[in-house]
């Protein structure tokens, strides 16, 4: 492992707070989590976790409201997954089992401040957020966590939530329909790239001899993004704080509206990872 190292209670995690603050490995017991980035690889291929702000997932054409944010994904027209994971974070404090990283951003619209803290706990891996409006006007704004979990044969993922969304070739979401989350294997969830709203902040990931919970509160604790390609062995459970493209799609926006924050104001949230382990003696996870 490279970059700054968290160890304890089990968990063992990389952070690269030049590249995005991101976390370019995750293991409990010596057995990963995420996809440990490559060796000499940046943050932003399939492997890893990063965070997404002042915005989750897609913004079509970069429009919100009045402003127009970099189209960073030229392919479909969009500005995806925010502004901070391309920018460095500075340590604020960091020991063996806990470091917090903050950020200072200055662009287009926006002015925020952004605080990041690791901590390695015997309830779990914690990730607090915080993000303050640091400009002169009101914005929207939203968060949400983006990581690369690894998918071998036999993986199983179960949600609850009250809503999904059809969405069009970009991945944009179109129509709500209800329903009651998601419980199964790959025939379940192979080839979705889908947006639920209603999420009730809980999900776990079950591989053999090993399964995690995702626990979200406070502002990621409503939305979730599901990703998981034909053509790679991951899957991205992706806690938000809104729908995607949200500020563009007015008759949708009851299920998961950016908050608009006025200067001084901050969005908040947490992620409790935990783990059951099957092969470990009795006690130990």
């Amino acid at each position: 492992m490279d970059g700054l190292i968290l160890d304890g209670h089990g968990w063992q995690a990389a952070l690269a707070p030049q590249d995005g603050g991101g976390m370019t490995a995750l293991r409990f017991r010596g057995q990963d989590i995420l996809v440990p980035v490559p060796a000499g690889e940046r943050l932003g291929g399939p492997f890893g976790a990063f965070w997404m702000i002042p915005w989750a997932n897609r913004l079509d054409g970069g429009r919100l409201g009045a402003h127009r944010l970099p189209v960073n994904r030229v392919a479909d027209g969009t500005a995806i997954h925010g502004l901070s994971r391309d920018r460095a974070w500075r340590v604020e404090a960091a020991g063996q089992g806990e470091a917090v990283l903050v950020q200072s951003v200055a662009a287009g619209p926006y002015r925020y401040e952004a605080r990041m803290r690791h901590a390695a706990t015997a309830d779990g891996f914690v990730l607090d957020m915080a993000v303050t409006n640091a400009g002169e006007a009101p914005l929207p704004f939203g968060a949400g966590w983006h990581p690369w979990f690894l998918r071998p044969p036999g993986t199983r993922l179960s949600f609850r939530a009250t809503t999904r969304f059809a969405h069009d070739a970009r991945c944009l979401p179109v129509e709500a329909t209800p329903c009651e989350g998601l419980d199964g294997g790959e025939a379940a969830f192979l080839g979705l790239d889908t947006h639920f709203a209603g999420w009730d902040g809980v999900a776990r990931i079950a591989w053999p001899g090993l399964a995690l919970t995702i626990a979200a509160s406070g502002a990621l604790a409503t939305n979730l993004q599901v990703y998981a390609p034909r053509d790679r062995a991951v899957l991205c459970v992706e806690p938000s704080s809104h729908l995607p493209d949200v500020p563009n799609r007015p008759g949708l926006a009851a299920h998961g509206p950016m908050r608009g924050l006025g200067p001084g104001e901050n969005l908040t949230g947490r992620i409790i990872l935990s783990v059951e382990c099957s092969h470990l003696p009795t006690g130990e996870a």
